[in-house]
């Protein structure tokens, strides 16, 4: 038996053998701490099955990607957009002989921080923090904190690093790495981030594969949008610029498939990727036509002046409720029990403004609106969502 499972084990990075000098190798996988030596399954590919079947992943599936409050079962979630940024991640970097395993765990855990209602909520858990000094709240960050903190699974540094590297908002022609950074600089860094304004903007992977995936994360969002936004009759196909569809195409399909054959035509055998200077300046044109047309349309900013009050509502009931934590104590009621336990088991090491960002950060958009109910005197949720 022992025999076949060392043999399990080799098969399991048989292919490594053949990919790029850039690839980021098992062998080279830095681990929080030492794991299970017996375990077949390489480093990487158990980073997959940890954070696929951690509680944070669980929750993906009612976390607003672009639109909220729209009843409309064909628009994307953020559990199908991680999905996205996987499948296209795994064939740029197929295509490049890279680590499909490392990119696949990066992809998929890179946006398990996310608050609900996308990046308005993150806006506004930014500023109770900033309100209370404890820092800043930036999804990539918080990704890291859910897995590592708040989980407490031994995910490598490598896919760690990948996840806190990502930013989809940042377009470069350009995506490199930093392949001497070590631990204690990644950990450096992931503090740097939680306590100085717009770090996250500066920091470089440690791999090319973490590289793949930021690049991958503006790939995934920037056409599928374009076809939510043209479902639910925010923008029309034929509003689309021709500057832009000439080069990219007028569909999420043709646009997906003409930045993936362009960044592996211009990458192949490079430490570096890179699109070509057309395809760039069409995609630089996009992002900023998306920016305008979708992300600052009405639909899109659907009832966020009031999201923003239950923002700083919900915090505040729970900061009081945190400050006589034993009237809840022996609550029968479920919303005090989870927030009772959560705040016993993270209050030791933290602060208890940031324990309740923690709380507030891993809500999906529902539980979130449902905790307001509970919390927040005179509010309806189903009279929101049907204004």
């Amino acid at each position: 038996m022992e025999e076949y499972l060392q043999k399990a084990k080799e098969n399991m990075i048989a292919k490594e053998s053949i990919l790029s000098k850039y690839a980021c190798k098992s062998k080279d996988a830095i681990l929080l701490k030492e794991d299970n030596d017996e375990d077949i399954r390489p480093p990487f590919f158990r980073d997959i099955d940890r954070i696929i079947h951690s509680l944070a992943y669980t929750r993906y599936i009612d976390k607003t990607q672009v639109y909220s409050f729209i009843e409309n079962d064909h628009i994307t979630h953020r559990v199908l957009h991680v999905q996205l940024v996987s499948k296209i991640a795994r064939t740029i970097g197929r295509s490049l002989m890279l680590n499909e395993d490392l990119i696949e765990a990066i992809a998929l855990g890179h946006d398990v921080g996310h608050s609900p209602f996308g990046h308005k909520g993150e806006t506004y858990l930014n500023s109770l923090c900033q309100r209370e000094d404890i820092g800043y709240f930036y999804h990539n960050a918080q990704s890291v904190r859910v897995l590592k903190d708040l989980e407490h699974l031994n995910i490598s540094i490598q896919t760690l690093d990948g996840i806190l590297a990502h930013n989809g908002e940042i377009l470069i022609n350009k995506y490199e790495y930093n392949s001497n950074k070590t631990k204690e600089e990644f950990l450096q860094e992931l503090n740097d981030v939680f306590y100085k304004k717009d770090y996250s903007k500066k920091i470089l992977p440690m791999t090319l594969e973490g590289a793949v995936v930021r690049l991958s994360d503006i790939i995934a969002y920037i056409g599928r949008d374009i076809e939510d936004s043209i479902k639910v009759g925010v923008v029309k196909r034929e509003d689309l610029p021709k500057s832009i569809t000439k080069v990219l195409g007028d569909n999420n399909s043709k646009i997906v498939d003409t930045l993936i054959r362009d960044i592996i035509v211009n990458s192949m055998e490079k430490p570096y990727l890179t699109f070509s200077d057309d395809v760039f300046s069409a995609l630089l044109e996009l992002m900023d036509w998306n920016y305008k047309k979708i992300y600052a349309s009405k639909e899109a900013n659907k009832h966020q002046e009031i999201v923003k009050v239950l923002f700083d509502n919900l915090f505040e009931s729970y900061l009081k409720k945190a400050k006589n934590i034993d009237s809840i104590k022996n609550s029968t009621n479920l919303s005090d029990e989870n927030f009772y336990r959560f705040v016993e088991e993270h209050s030791c090491k933290n602060k208890i403004e940031r324990v309740i960002i923690d709380y507030m950060a891993g809500q999906t958009d529902k539980y979130f609106l449902k905790e307001c109910e509970e919390n927040i005197k005179g509010f309806n949720m189903e009279e929101l969502y049907r204004n």
